[in-house]
């Protein structure tokens, strides 16, 4: 029994499920300083102490005392402090084992396709480093992105979609060294699906300009780039020969239909076209509060919005819906796994983090492939 394993991991799942140290006692049945020796490692607990432990914090036991990888190279800020970042590093670690597991098993491995396209891309012109980035992807100059998770996981990028209870962490990124390149989106309930879109086009943004960024050690944010990944996510999710093609193609709509037609195209925020707008220097600060009052007449309601294309926004008008942003390689890989014997019913009711009954009810649902 490796006492630090399992002291770190009772303290993780602890504070992930927001538990004092007296709450998990109670719960358990066990005194406090029981949970206050084990936290620190200080004495070998007998197994049923354990025991009730896990049925407290509702994990397996085997989950107690599974080493956690320590990831190094990954870019990981928030606009807030966060208590429970180690549990999120942790739980995207054996995500990312997972998934290279399966991939390894299955003779699957993707190559990362834009390796050698960051030698070029430069901080200096981040519209540049998009559109290279979208032509090593086989992307046109006009073409909008409709599945950006498949497009990421074709160019040998891991997406990771996670919910996350928070406004102030849209996503992350990790690099090669760790088992990369990968991408985690936040896709808790309030924020939205354009948004969620916006966060992975941003976080590809930071594996092509920022790659010294990639230091879990830093948590602060960077003002310089987060400003050329928030440029970058929009000339790649909306190239502006595209862009300009489709607003002028909408010249004789109603300005808010305009706009909203185009943010439809491209699968951005309406804040990302406003934004484009400025950029373009057709539009000036004031089309924030210009939009806002024309659609509120248009449909006699406000909308919530910050002078910038990145706020939380549940309120996206006309938004896209949760499919629009859908990772399947995962459960696909899993798919296979089963169905060629490699891996067990219960190990990939594991790997899709459900219960047995569960998957055996995806079992039966799984429809015949083509």
């Amino acid at each position: 029994m490796d006492l630090n394993v399992l002291a770190r991991n009772v303290r993780r799942f602890r504070t992930a499920r927001h538990l004092s140290q007296p709450a998990l006692a109670n719960a358990a049945g066990l005194s406090l300083p029981a949970i206050k020796n084990l936290e620190t490692a200080r004495n070998e607990p007998r197994m049923n102490t354990v025991q009730a432990i896990a049925r407290a914090l509702d994990v397996r036991l085997q989950e107690l005392f599974l080493p956690v990888r320590e990831l190094r190279t990954v870019r990981f800020r928030s606009s807030k402090r966060m208590q429970n970042r180690e549990n999120i590093l942790a739980d995207i670690a054996r995500r990312l084992d997972d998934f290279n597991y399966l991939e390894g098993i299955l003779s699957e491995r993707r190559p990362f396709l834009l390796k050698d396209v960051r030698k070029s891309c430069s901080r200096k012109n981040v519209v540049k480093a998009a559109r290279l980035c979208r032509e090593a992807l086989e992307l046109s100059e006009t073409a909008p992105i409709h599945d950006i998770c498949g497009l990421l996981e074709h160019g040998g990028i891991k997406v990771f979609p996670i919910p996350m209870a928070s406004d102030g962490f849209f996503g992350l990124s990790l690099d090669e060294e760790d088992g990369g390149p990968a991408i985690v989106v936040n896709i808790w309930e309030r924020v939205s699906v354009e948004r969620r879109i916006f966060s992975a086009a941003h976080e590809l943004g930071h594996l092509m300009l920022h790659l010294g960024a990639f230091d879990v050690r830093k948590i602060e944010e960077d003002g310089a780039e987060e400003a050329e990944a928030n440029a970058f996510a929009g000339h790649f999710l909306m190239p502006d020969e595209g862009f300009r093609g489709e607003w002028n193609d909408a010249s004789g709509l109603h300005w808010v239909d305009r706009v909203l037609k185009v943010k439809r195209i491209f699968r951005v925020s309406y804040k990302t076209v406003l934004a484009r707008l400025q950029e373009h220097g057709v539009a000036d600060k004031s089309v924030w509060v210009e939009f806002n009052v024309a659609y509120q007449r248009r449909f006699n309601r406000k909308l919530a919005f910050k002078e910038e294309p990145l706020g939380l926004d549940p309120a996206e008008p006309f938004g896209m819906q949760r499919f629009d942003f859908y990772e399947d390689r995962f459960s696909r890989l899993t798919r296979r796994a089963v169905e060629k014997d490699k891996v067990s019913l219960s190990r990939g009711a594991e790997l899709l983090r459900i219960s047995i009954g569960d998957m055996q009810e995806l079992l039966s649902n799984w429809g015949a492939n083509l």
